[in-house]
């Protein structure tokens, strides 16, 4: 069993919503983190919040240099990386094709661009932070798990082409990386999982149409969202079951397609 008490975590996107919520956690127990994101007044905001047992950096995930840096930081700062988050992730809603409803000519269709952007930062950057910090995680004989965030959005939603490939590329990385480092004798050290979040309570959804909130919660048997700080508690107690490895561990409040049957 590990605990977090002087671990190291390494989380992208962690100065706001869900990988924010993850730094606190792991700051309130006692482990130290560095955190990534491309927004510097949220990075100042996140550390002045969490305190001296936190390092920031600006990091773009997309860039295989910056992603290198950031996994030397926590190497160079604080010896290890026990654990981590690639949780940077946007969104860019949108149907593949949109026919007019009175003609049923297409009339508009998602860009390449809006396309590949989400591709980018949410499976590019992910393979990249993941890839660098493995690498250090190896070469410094560290102990931990690699901690991706699915979604429930990877079973299939409409107008999320782009959002729900990424996230169902996260469900099958685990078992992936777990394989690959099976077959090298590093599975036993290193696991590789999964969570899969369902609507979660981000200052992002909070803020959101009243009435569209309203009709995604009458969806969520629990009745209410996700706290980002559940999920956060979801991924603690993975890291420290070293049971758990290989899998996605969906956390959505009973949430399915059609959940009132």
């Amino acid at each position: 069993m590990l605990e977090i008490k002087g671990s190291v975590a390494v989380i992208t996107g962690g100065a706001s919503g869900i990988g924010f919520a993850l730094a606190k956690h792991w700051v309130q127990r006692g482990g130290n983190v560095v955190i990534g994101d491309v927004a510097a007044e949220a990075l100042d905001k996140a550390k002045q919040e969490l305190g001296a047992a936190v390092t920031t950096m600006q990091c773009d995930v997309t860039n295989e240099e910056q992603c290198g840096a950031l996994a030397d930081t926590a190497i160079e700062t604080y010896g290890q990386i026990n654990l981590v988050a690639p949780f940077a992730g946007i969104i860019m809603d949108g149907l593949m094709v949109s026919p007019d409803r009175e003609t049923g000519k297409v009339t508009g269709k998602m860009s390449l661009d809006q396309f590949q952007k989400v591709i980018d930062i949410n499976l590019s950057g992910v393979f990249l932070t993941v890839r660098e910090c493995s690498e250090r995680m190896i070469n410094e004989d560290c102990r931990g798990l690699i901690c991706l965030i699915s979604s429930t959005g990877s079973l299939g939603t409409a107008g999320q082409i782009n959002y729900a490939s990424t996230k169902a590329a996260m469900s099958v990385m685990p078992k992936v990386i777990t394989a690959e480092f099976f077959r090298r004798g590093l599975a036993e050290r290193i696991r590789c999982v999964a969570v899969a979040p369902g609507y979660v309570g981000t200052d992002m959804v909070k803020n959101m149409n009243q009435k569209a909130l309203d009709k995604i919660v009458s969806q969520v048997p629990i009745g209410r969202l996700v706290e980002p700080e559940e999920v956060a508690m979801l991924v603690g107690d993975i890291y420290k079951n070293e049971a758990l490895s290989g899998d996605v561990f969906f956390i959505h409040g009973g949430l399915r397609l059609g959940s009132k049957g």
